[in-house]
């Protein structure tokens, strides 16, 4: 082979690299759409802020069962067909949802959107190993998950940009024909990847038996990976029982009209994209007192926001803070070592976080009022600094 052909083909994996990453940025976004628009999805349909809120908490559920399930059931299929499938279905679940007719449909939308978002996200994760050198892992891994911590700072804020000139279907149908050009990409950039049967054929090369080994066992449950998923379910249940409503309590309580709300999220957004990088960078050889650095700044920003007139400055802080909290739990997930099914497993609890967190927020919305669930978030957010910052060396060593 020649240098030219060397060169060329590790073109084509970076390619492929890009293209996941793109991957979860679709599959993230199409789960926080409902967000920016939730107010007028409520309108449209005649349901109230805290049960459309549902259109939150249903695809999170789902995809915190379909990650370790399709794990499971597709070992043995080429992961490149099973991601094709996935995306292929997010595509009709947004383009479902774009014209739902009434309520329930849009439900039944989103319950799609979970499953994709739960087997996606669950692959994409740990294919850094397998389309790069052994020595350019971290970094290809580091622009995979970047998809996921940049989409859940940047997709509301475009979605409610696209929305306040053309609607919220439009945004649906937006994000629907995004997925079919992905789809496209990813059928013309990734390679065969075989599935487990195939895979086993021939010896594991040193860098992948750890993570094969650890497949298929539970163990690793205990210790510094049982902290990570605590801190997954306070921090992310906390941030989404509070940013599901974020843009009534624009509405209710600050009083922001559409333009406002808009430039708002996204200045939410662009903190959050540094905040994304910023803690990626700072957090490679020593998460723990990152997260705990970020889990305050959530709370501040979330307990000062009903308390203050015009909100922008504490928004700005919330993005920084949470803008940082994916990349930084992936990277200690990665330090202790949980493979495949330890990757879906913290999928699972992240979803069911997002999950639990729109659906408390929506009964304290309903029950109580808009400001009451910032408080919430603020509370859960100081108990997971709380806990992050007496976990011992666990998010240092991995061990």
């Amino acid at each position: 082979m020649t240098m030219t052909d060397v060169s060329t083909a590790a073109q084509a994996r970076w390619l492929a690299v890009s293209s996941v990453a793109v991957g979860t940025f679709t599959i993230v976004t199409s789960e926080m759409l409902p967000v920016g628009l939730l107010t007028s999805i409520a309108a449209t349909f005649g349901v109230s802020d805290g049960t459309a809120g549902l259109m939150m908490s249903a695809p999170g559920l789902i995809a915190a069962v379909s990650a370790p399930v399709l794990v499971i059931t597709t070992r043995r299929l080429d992961r490149r067909a099973t991601l094709l499938g996935l995306m292929a279905l997010l595509a009709a679940a947004n383009l479902v949802g774009a014209f739902a007719p009434n309520y329930p449909v849009m439900l039944a939308a989103r319950v799609l959107t979970g499953v994709s978002i739960g087997g996606f996200w669950a692959f994409a994760a740990g294919l850094g190993l397998r389309l790069v050198p052994e020595g350019s892992v971290g970094r290809a891994t580091s622009i995979i998950l970047a998809g996921v911590s940049v989409a859940s700072v940047v997709g509301v804020p475009l979605a409610t940009f696209i929305s306040s000139f053309a609607g919220w279907r439009t945004a649906f149908v937006a994000m629907g024909v995004l997925a079919l050009a992905l789809l496209a990409l990813l059928a013309a950039t990734l390679p065969s990847l075989p599935g487990e049967s195939r895979a086993r054929a021939s010896e594991p090369s040193p860098r992948e038996a750890p993570a094969r080994a650890s497949r298929g066992r539970l163990a690793w449950i205990s210790g510094p990976l049982k902290v990570v998923l605590l801190l997954t379910g306070l921090i992310v249940s906390g941030h989404f029982a509070a940013y599901t409503y974020v843009r009534p309590f624009l509405e209710q309580v600050s009083h922001a009209g559409p333009a406002l709300v808009s430039t708002a999220l996204l200045m939410y957004g662009a903190a959050g994209v540094v905040g994304n990088f910023a803690a990626g960078a700072w957090a490679g050889r020593n998460p723990k007192p990152v997260l705990v650095t970020l889990a305050v700044l959530m709370a501040l920003s979330t307990a000062a926001l009903p308390l203050i007139g015009l909100p922008l400055f504490m928004l700005v802080v919330w993005g920084l803070g949470y803008g940082g909290v994916g990349v930084t739990l992936q990277l200690w997930i990665m330090r202790s070592g949980g493979g495949e099914m330890g990757t879906a497993l913290f999928v699972g609890a992240f979803n069911v976080s997002i999950a639990l967190g729109s659906f408390a927020g929506g009964r304290v919305v309903d029950g109580v009022s808009i400001s009451a669930v910032m408080w919430v978030a603020a509370a859960l957010a100081l108990v997971g600094a709380a806990v992050a910052a007496i976990s011992g060396r666990s998010g240092t060593t991995g061990s």
